[in-house]
């Protein structure tokens, strides 16, 4: 009998870098060690009572379909929110999505041809390449340096990417894995550049207010892009709600919107009982100051961390503008992953090891990240110094263990 074989789509697609490693970390705990997840972006604060308050609340006789653009009190309540950081949106300018992740999947499917070019400023969250690969699409990347704080090259060399097949600009801002905070003039050099080429910008801001030095710099803020920018965000983050899957997708291209509508028609709905939650976090008269308070959580903590990684001799990061990450390399690895997969199997401290996520599968150009990790401060501060202290050990060991074998 013939071997049945599954597509050549779904061969090419990598595991994420930053759940890959979890069946060892699993193991780990079974095996009675304490892991310090510093690999993934879940915040491990409160969800906003007035979130969890509306879906309490919520009255729903028949849980049916929600509308396939999200419920219109939802989209009301969003476009209200963003008038607020005076980004004005119309009811008929912005759609409901499950998470952040459908939503720049929506836009890539919406705005791309298979073949066609997406220039992403690497590193880079690993879903861009699942969601591109998906799509048929060839990421072409914009490569940033960790002792550049990963902002942008100067606009010539971004320039000099673009083809005749270059569809889009994708970025996140600040930006995921990275922390980097793009400026003002960063942003309206790709503006400009989009204007020229012709080019669709797609924009992912989930990490607006958690920005601690600087603006986060919305792409909705450039009048001459209304046709080419694609709006991305999510809930997730700001609110501490990674598993509502709520997102949005905005822009003022009526083309562009009609496509996703119909791609939303083909998925159905989003969820009911999430939106009608978000709805009463932002009717709430303190939504802001729940906002301000998980800021203020986020900027201590790296502050925090930041300052503990110092400590790690040899280490290189710089420290990021926004978001819950800092990139860091350890120029005595050559190996990100096996080294994460050491501390995993082969090391503990007082019952004790730390998971990052391993910097290879961040960047789209071989060879890049193979000594640099992504790192979350998603902990509480004491949590985050202790994790450091044992990532501090932890590197000393594997340097160690490899001398070992190489001698032999």
């Amino acid at each position: 009998m013939a071997t049945l074989s599954i597509s050549e789509r779904a061969k090419s697609l990598k595991g994420s870098p930053i759940r890959r490693l979890t069946p060892l970390a699993n193991a780990a705990k079974k095996r009675g060690v304490h892991v310090y997840h510093l690999n993934i972006g879940q915040p491990d604060i409160p969800t906003p009572a007035s979130f969890m308050e509306g879906v309490r609340a919520a009255k729903v006789d028949v849980l049916s379909y929600s509308p396939a653009m999200g419920i219109a009190e939802t989209i009301d309540a969003m476009c209200a929110y963003y008038a607020e950081l005076g980004i004005r949106l119309a009811h008929d300018e912005l759609i409901v999505t499950i998470g952040g992740s459908e939503a720049f999947c929506f836009a890539l499917q919406a705005t791309c041809n298979p073949g066609d070019e997406v220039l992403i400023p690497e590193p880079f969250y690993p879903n861009y390449a699942g969601h591109s690969t998906m799509n048929g699409n060839r990421i072409v990347p914009i490569t940033t340096r960790i002792e550049d704080g990963f902002h942008l090259p100067p606009l010539g060399e971004i320039e000099r990417l673009i083809t005749p097949r270059t569809r889009a600009i994708l970025f996140s801002n600040p930006a995921n894995p990275t922390g980097v905070g793009y400026t003002r003039d960063e942003i309206a050099g790709l503006a400009r550049l989009a204007v020229k080429h012709n080019l669709f910008v797609i924009s992912d801001e989930p990490y607006r207010e958690l920005m601690y030095d600087g603006e986060a710099v919305s792409i909705m803020s450039f009048p001459e892009l209304a046709q080419h920018a694609i709006l991305v965000d999510s809930i997730s983050k700001r609110l501490s709600a990674c598993g509502a899957r709520i997102g949005c997708l905005a822009t003022k291209n009526k083309d562009v919107h009609a496509a996703v509508n119909k791609l939303c028609q083909i998925r159905l709905s989003p969820p009911t009982f999430e939106q009608l939650g978000l709805v009463a976090f932002l009717k709430d008269a303190n939504h802001k100051k729940d906002i301000a308070e998980i800021v203020r959580k986020f900027h201590a903590r790296r502050d925090t961390l930041f300052a503990a990684l110092e400590t790690i001799p040899g280490v290189v990061c710089r420290k990021p503008e926004g978001a819950f990450y800092i990139f860091v390399k350890f120029p005595q690895i050559d190996d990100s992953e096996a080294f994460a997969k050491f501390l995993l199997n082969d090391f503990q401290v007082d019952g004790e090891t730390v998971m990052v996520a391993p910097g290879a599968d961040f960047y789209a150009t071989p060879g890049k990240g193979t000594n640099e990790f992504r790192v979350a401060y998603v902990l509480e501060e004491p949590k985050l110094v202790r994790a450091v202290e044992v990532l501090k050990a932890g590197l000393a060991a594997y340097v160690e263990s490899r001398a070992g074998v190489a001698a032999r």
